[in-house]
């Protein structure tokens, strides 16, 4: 089962999404992509630790790369969060750059394959009106994409907005 979990910054979306991981069985897989570049990003990822101590999952953190990382089979994983792992690739000395796309939708198709249920976050960053530099509007685009085709692939899609999940695609929507 994959899962696309999206809503803006502050939604409610990350504490749904391991809402949809009780019911996991182990080994459940937590893929932080979050890198630690400052004092808030460092807070940020302290409150999301605490957020899944007591829920039975492994951490992997994962900037870059991500079809390089080799998880057991049949392993239940969440990826949180997906608009990050696009910044990291994009940006980072040792990322994808200009092909940021392709390297993270090989890494979700290659998750897919490897996992039993995969839950993926990711941010709505589209609809605030504001203009930006070139080199942004271009991560907008690349993220957009990601979203676009990760929600094709997804058997359930949910938006969660102010912390209430609206279903967009699976059980409900068929």
């Amino acid at each position: 089962m994959f899962t696309l979990v999206t809503g803006g910054s502050g939604s409610g979306k990350s504490e749904y999404a391991e809402s949809l991981t009780e019911s996991w069985e182990t080994p459940k897989i937590y893929i932080a992509t979050m890198f630690p570049y400052d004092r808030e990003s460092e807070k940020k990822i302290q409150r999301h630790r605490e957020m899944r101590r007591h829920k039975g999952f492994h951490t992997v953190e994962c900037f870059t790369g991500l079809s390089g990382l080799c998880l057991p089979e049949g392993s239940h994983v969440l990826l949180d969060c997906m608009s990050n792992l696009a910044a990291n690739e994009k940006y980072m000395e040792n990322g994808a750059g200009s092909r940021t796309v392709k390297e993270i939708l090989s890494g979700v198709e290659k998750l897919l394959m490897k996992a039993e249920d995969v839950c993926i976050v990711t941010n709505e960053i589209f609809s605030d009106g504001m203009e930006y530099a070139p080199e942004t509007v271009r991560y907008q685009e690349y993220l957009g994409l990601l979203n676009c085709r990760m929600a094709q692939m997804a058997d359930q899609v949910v938006e969660v907005v102010c912390g209430i999940p609206i279903e967009q695609k699976g059980r409900d929507k068929q």
